[in-house]
């Protein structure tokens, strides 16, 4: 059904794809990036965002935006208790005029220059993950920090690492709980002005729901493997893969 809804192929920047490999391609992507964010706080959109540009950037930021928005409900269930609220009170204001300028971005770009600021976005935010200054938590950082995610996860559905290098040095249930909340209120915020703008076609809500069965599965697997994974080893591989996969978008984007 799934095959279906995508049509026979899917149209990505290496040309027609067939829709049963771009499912068991972005699937995997989406399994493996929502079991990292359930170990460390973010990672599906970092995982997933290069992969689906990859595939068919047609379906970005939209599609992975229904799915990233799943991931914080089955967060906050197990450790809403350790929501930094006031954070949220100055950061998640501050995420909406970031979120206009982001669905301006995606209203004036071809999905293939779509697929380059996906790239970019990735690739700073493999600078911010391994950056080692420490940001004081602040209403000003905080404001700051707000605005850059709505930005970039609404235009990329990447918009993490700016609220992540605030809380990197917190407990890390609380940077778990905290990034949860602010990206299903924050994800919340881009997917209905995504739609105003209407760039929410019923192709690409088809595909984010799709995938919702898979941030499940990730889930799971990544509430059992943080007994025995070390977060900060799994983040230096998520980080090498993601890099690659960010280089890549901008050479096709280059190549044309």
């Amino acid at each position: 059904m799934f095959a279906d809804l995508l049509t026979p192929t899917a149209h990505g920047l290496f040309g027609q794809i067939d829709a049963w490999v771009f499912l068991l391609v972005a699937a995997s992507a989406v399994l493996a990036g929502a079991a990292v964010q359930s170990m460390v706080g973010l990672g599906l959109g970092l995982v997933a965002a290069p992969v689906i540009s990859f595939l068919d950037p047609t379906l970005m930021p939209g599609a992975l935006l229904i799915t990233v928005i799943i991931l914080p409900v089955l967060t906050l269930i197990q450790e809403w208790r350790h929501v930094d609220w006031r954070g949220m009170a100055w950061g998640l204001p501050a995420r909406v005029p970031g979120t206009v300028l982001g669905v301006w971005v995606v209203a004036v770009l071809d999905p293939s220059a779509l697929a380059a600021v996906v790239g970019v976005m990735v690739l700073v935010a493999v600078a911010l993950s391994v950056w080692s200054l420490r940001v004081r938590i602040t209403p000003v950082s905080l404001v700051a920090a707000g605005a850059l995610s709505g930005f970039s996860g609404t235009a990329t559905s990447v918009g993490g690492p700016p609220m992540a290098l605030l809380y990197q040095h917190e407990p890390p249930e609380r940077v778990r709980a905290t990034l949860a909340a602010f990206f299903l209120f924050g994800g919340a915020i881009s997917l209905f002005s995504l739609g105003i703008g209407g760039q929410l076609d019923s192709r690409t809500v088809a595909a984010g729901v799709a995938a919702i069965p898979f941030v499940g599965l990730g889930f799971l697997l990544g509430n059992r493997a943080r007994r025995w994974v070390e977060p900060a080893r799994m983040r230096v591989v998520l980080l090498c893969v993601v890099t690659v996969s960010a280089i890549g978008l901008l050479a096709q984007a280059a190549l044309g």
